[in-house]
């Protein structure tokens, strides 16, 4: 029954508003945070410009709207109640990720929740599917009972959450990545009986393609810690109810490098190049610390010209992302 509803009647209105949600609120946020001073500088252009922030409040509200009407649809008019209370404990998780990255984005990007109190209020967004006992146990053939929930569930919210706030800084870098994953496992869930995570999964994709639409090269808005937290922790949740851990973590491979690299320069270093005149960029450290400081180097290589600009950065990263996730089906299905 949930693959009749999901495939012949739910999909594209629910899609639809996610999309149309995000896309008519936008322009009214970029005018009102211009407005209000919630605005940042665009580090990576030569021309120093001011872009409205915490866009990401936007893509929330139409993910919220969207699943709400899938909710409601499923509930008055088809009157079937199945992982509702799941639904339920993946909004209380968005809300709680979304509300550490507006405490974020509000006291700015350089001063921002120190690291500490950063990963402790992130933890307490996992108390829903702790409470909720949710996913399955046994991993490769280990049963790890209560230790599943209460140390391997917080640990793999907080880790989505916090390191896809990592891979960033570039126009349209976050919302594309977050297009990218979400989309692979909305196909994923679909694909091992669980349409009911696809929807929830499409509806944030619908969001940020919204999204993306304005925070693509030369960006309007910028997405913030209230858009990629949120996505982070969709994508834990999304692994953890529909027992793809696996898969999940092999998508992850861009951001576990990223993560890496990042450590390399002990979190300290940026991932921002050396803007040019010509609005090329130049590695700004010797070393690399980040997958933006890599696509940075191989496209020197590759390029005649050997001039790199802002907008390829994303390109090539979205290009290795889409690989690993091809690799992904290709290994796990």
């Amino acid at each position: 029954m949930e693959y009749v509803l999901f495939l012949g009647i739910l999909f594209v209105p629910i899609i639809l508003l996610s999309f149309l949600i995000t896309l008519l609120t936008l322009p009214r946020w970029i005018s009102r945070a211009k407005k209000e001073g919630l605005v940042g500088r665009d580090i990576q252009k030569f021309k120093k410009t001011e872009v409205a922030e915490a866009g990401g409040i936007t893509v929330l509200i139409g993910f919220v709207i969207g699943v709400f009407l899938y909710v409601a649809l499923k509930t008055f008019f088809f009157e079937v109640e199945t992982n509702l209370i799941f639904i339920l404990g993946i909004l209380s998780v968005i809300f709680c990720a979304g509300i550490v990255g507006i405490f974020d984005d509000l006291l700015g990007w350089k001063r921002g929740l120190n690291n500490k109190l950063r990963i402790g209020l992130l933890f307490f967004a996992a108390i829903p599917l702790i409470a909720l006992n949710a996913g399955t146990s046994e991993m490769l053939g280990i049963n790890f009972g209560l230790i599943y929930p209460l140390i391997l569930v917080p640990i793999a919210i907080v880790g989505t959450t916090a390191t896809f706030n990592f891979l960033a800084g570039y126009n349209g870098l976050e919302a594309s990545q977050g297009i990218l994953v979400l989309t692979a496992l909305s196909i994923l869930t679909f694909i091992t009986g669980n349409p009911w995570l696809s929807v929830i999964s499409a509806c944030m994709v619908a969001s940020l393609f919204a999204f993306y639409l304005f925070n693509k090269y030369p960006a309007k808005v910028f997405p913030g810690d209230t858009l990629t937290y949120p996505v982070g922790a969709l994508i834990g949740c999304i692994a953890i109810l529909g027992n793809i851990e696996k898969i999940a973590l092999f998508f992850f491979i861009p951001y576990i490098l990223e993560v890496c690299l990042k450590l390399r320069g002990k979190l300290k270093k940026e991932s921002f190049a050396t803007v040019q005149k010509d609005g090329s960029l130049e590695l700004k450290y010797k070393k690399i610390y980040g997958l933006e400081h890599l696509a940075l180097v191989v496209l020197k290589k590759i390029k005649p010209s050997h001039k790199v600009y802002e907008k390829e950065i994303p390109l090539l990263i979205n290009l290795f992302q889409i690989t690993i996730i091809i690799l992904g089906f290709v290994l796990f299905l």
